[in-house]
């Protein structure tokens, strides 16, 4: 993909991490207990990778954690306040 570059340095077609997956080398992930989310949002504000679908109140849905995005930082989990949010070895 070639980007250009005008004089003042505007950045047409900015790329993104979408074709990216960068979630493939953590050892931990984060796991949801939907039970105990209140739908409070902080996690989601908080994720420094932006792998966090906010919680939807109306339709009385929990966050969703993209996987494919998600480092295993553990931010979410230690920033949730109702501690609806654990942490457990990745699987492989």
């Amino acid at each position: 993909m070639v980007t250009k570059i005008t004089k003042g340095c505007v950045i047409y077609n900015s790329p993104t991490s979408l074709g990216n997956k960068t979630g493939g080398w953590r050892t931990m992930k984060p796991v949801v207990d939907e039970e105990k989310c209140k739908k409070c949002n902080i996690c989601w504000q908080f994720c420094p990778d932006s792998s966090i679908e906010p919680a939807d109140r109306k339709a009385n849905k929990a966050i969703k954690i993209n996987y494919d995005y998600c480092k295993g930082c553990g931010i979410c989990a230690a920033e949730c306040p109702f501690k609806a949010i654990t942490m457990v070895m990745e699987e492989k």
